[in-house]
């Protein structure tokens, strides 16, 4: 169980190292008022530490040298 758990946390790390974040496009109401609406498009970022992606990393490393090899 150790190891695919172990191989999933390194592939997530990789990516998280690679890739810091990203970004998507929320539409958000500004007015509505009754059968008038007025909607905008706005940009919305998400960001996460390099580190975290290293941690992920090393923790995946640690999980799959431990596991028994059957």
């Amino acid at each position: 169980m150790k190891r695919p758990l172990g191989i999933i946390l390194i592939v997530i790390g990789a990516a998280m190292l690679i890739w810091t974040g990203f970004t998507y496009t929320k539409q958000e109401k500004i007015v509505d008022a009754g059968p008038i609406q007025i909607s905008a498009d706005k940009e919305k970022s998400v960001n996460w530490p390099p580190y975290a992606g290293g941690i992920f990393l090393i923790g995946g490393v640690i999980l799959l040298s431990t596991s028994k090899k059957s």
